[in-house]
């Protein structure tokens, strides 16, 4: 799959999903593409770095071979489920130096700042970043580790059950059942806040 392959299925280009691009093809050369469920991918962020894993290789929240760790860290662990072969991708690229101006520039944008002064320099800031992270070596990016790992469990599928406020169906493992009631998340934390 190629970068523009990725840029069409995730809608734009930008670093998260040239970061995503670049941890799949490395992934990919140490553990096959996913057909079905083979491959497990364990993401420990949710940016769009996971768009470009999903589209290149196979795992998907639907199939329960993409889980989802919310560590906030750019790391990524591909595990193929028939021997427990496992490579851990972790982000290490120091990015690219920035002077005082942009990086002020930068803190504006952060704070909401939308001007077309701010938007250029945001604009030319991504691209570069993206452009350098296309070229690197893979050493320059990542530390790859090879491990071997307990395999998840396969995804189940769980009965579902009727919250008896919104009438909605809930997997049966995330409904919460108070007083003989049924609820659903959403609705239980509205009579439990």
């Amino acid at each position: 799959m190629t970068f523009a392959e990725t840029v069409k299925f995730h809608g734009h280009a930008c670093p998260g999903l040239a970061f995503g691009f670049r941890v799949s093809q490395v992934a990919l050369a140490e553990i096959s593409r996913s057909r079905d469920e083979e491959l497990i991918a364990i993401v420990e962020n949710n940016s769009c770095a996971v768009d470009a894993i999903q589209a290149m290789t196979g795992c998907t929240f639907g199939k329960g071979n993409l889980v989802f760790h919310d560590y906030g860290k750019q790391v990524y662990t591909f595990i193929q489920r028939n021997s427990g072969d496992a490579v851990r991708i972790a982000v290490i690229w120091p990015g690219l130096p920035e002077d005082e101006k942009s990086g002020e520039l930068w803190e504006k944008f952060s704070q909401g700042d939308r001007s077309s002064k701010v938007m250029e320099t945001v604009k030319a800031r991504k691209a570069a970043k993206m452009k350098a992270i296309l070229a690197a070596d893979p050493d320059e990016l990542f530390n790859v580790t090879h491990l071997r790992l307990t395999v998840p469990d396969r995804a189940r599928i769980f009965p579902s059950l009727r919250c008896s406020v919104c009438n909605e169906k809930v997997m049966e493992p995330r409904a919460k059942i108070i007083d003989n009631r049924v609820f659903c998340i959403p609705c239980s934390e509205k009579i439990n806040p």
